[in-house]
């Protein structure tokens, strides 16, 4: 039995083929490229009941991870976050089986420890000792600190705007960090010069083939929380899409192996109306988007006016019969807000996203009112501190505690 079956590497638009022994960013012809697995060998010798007692964390499916020697891991302990049953808030909207998959408790407070756990561990495996990337905030920090975890230096590029507190976490790895009077497209133009430059390895979303592969772990453990059956339906926030990609990849290789049945989950692709070019595309039936212009949006990490994988996105949910919906950002705060009053749960924005289009999407009737819905909450609500604006009354210490029922101040 293997640590991992990775056999190779392809590319989905041109299908060259590429060596897992080399250090490749994008094919030939420009497109990301996607990792392969010899799943009829893995389906010999590895069943899905193996997965069974090991760690809880995301390297449970390293036979279909490509860090071929566990050495070479990189881990905070990430991944197996968990699927919360939302009742409150799934009768609220006609939907009782309605689970949220929280990825704010896991490291770094964002999804994004998946992609840096994988990417990283595999850029040791292959020797890289500098990484460069473009970032709306999470990404950077999560690579950062996973980098400083692995000893390779990363240097971030990342908007002004973006949170302040990925900022620091950036700044405290030890990693090089520059701010840009712009946005990630613009943050991008610079990394891409100083890959021209210097000795850098481009880790941007999709230009590095790993990141997708932490990400489709999202997707594996949904299966197995679910005893190995797939849910009716999966909302996602899309800003980059790799999360949406992953997942899909992830169900295709469960069904290959045969760990899965026939069906696959619809997937939703979540974005803002100040950034929607997937859903554009979507409505168009596009295969591609078009760049979105003045871009701009409270959730900050779906601001993505032009996704590398935007083909592979749209590709997923026309083979789910999934669909694309943008959300305005009064409706998403509002949500946010609403959740953590009836749930508990303090999400960040893009996660509130996928709850509003929840319940838009039950009350077309596109969901259904028996069907089991996952929304993806991607990150902690304590990222984005200034989301939520709270008026609080000072007591002097001899006031007696105000204390507010039903709206009305007692």
């Amino acid at each position: 039995m293997s640590y991992s079956y990775v056999s190779h590497l392809h590319c989905p638009k041109c299908q060259k083929k590429y060596s897992k022994e080399e250090k490749l960013q994008l094919c030939s012809c420009g497109a990301p490229l996607l990792v392969d697995y010899d799943l009829k060998t893995l389906s010999q010798e590895v069943e899905r009941k193996d997965v069974i007692g090991r760690n809880p964390d995301l390297w449970r499916y390293h036979e279909l991870l490509p860090v071929e020697d566990p050495d070479n891991v990189v881990t905070l302990g990430e991944g197996m976050t968990p699927l919360l049953s939302m009742e409150k808030a799934g009768r609220k909207m006609g939907i009782p089986k309605l689970f949220m998959k929280d990825e704010g408790v896991i490291p770094t407070g964002t999804f994004k420890a998946r992609g840096a756990a994988v990417g990283v561990s595999k850029a040791k495996e292959l020797g890289i000792e500098n990484l460069v990337m473009p970032t709306n905030g999470n990404a950077g920090a999560a690579w950062s600190l996973y980098a400083a975890r692995g000893g390779i230096k990363a240097s971030i590029v990342m908007p002004v705007d973006a949170p302040e507190i990925t900022r620091k976490e950036v700044a405290v790895s030890g990693a090089n960090l520059n701010l840009v009077n712009g946005l990630i497209s613009d943050a991008g133009k610079i990394v891409g010069r100083a890959v021209q430059k210097y000795d850098f390895f481009d880790v941007s979303t999709l230009k590095e083939p790993y990141r997708i592969e932490g990400k489709k772990t999202m997707g594996l453990e949904i299966a197995e929380q679910f005893n190995w059956k797939a849910p009716d339906v999966i909302l996602y926030p899309a800003g980059g899409g790799v999360g949406i990609i992953g997942i899909y990849k992830a169900f295709l290789e469960l069904q290959e192996l045969g760990w899965i049945g026939e069906k696959l989950p619809r997937l939703v692709a979540v974005q803002a109306e100040g950034c929607a070019p997937i859903v554009q595309a979507w409505k168009e039936n596009k295969k591609e988007s078009e760049f979105w212009e003045n871009s701009k949006t409270i959730a900050f990490g779906i601001n993505v006016p032009k996704a590398l994988g935007d083909f592979l996105v749209l590709e997923a949910l026309y083979s789910t019969k999934g669909c694309a919906i943008a959300i305005d950002d009064a409706s998403l705060l509002k949500e946010q807000e609403q959740l953590a009053a009836l749930e508990g749960c303090f999400i960040c924005p893009e996660g509130a996203s996928t709850f509003v289009a929840a319940r838009r999407l039950r009350e077309s009737g596109w969901i259904k009112e028996d069907e089991t819905v996952v929304a993806l909450n991607t990150g902690t609500g304590l990222k984005y501190p200034n989301t939520v604006q709270v008026e609080v009354p000072t007591l002097e210490p001899e006031e007696e505690l105000q204390w507010v029922s039903d709206g009305v101040k007692v």
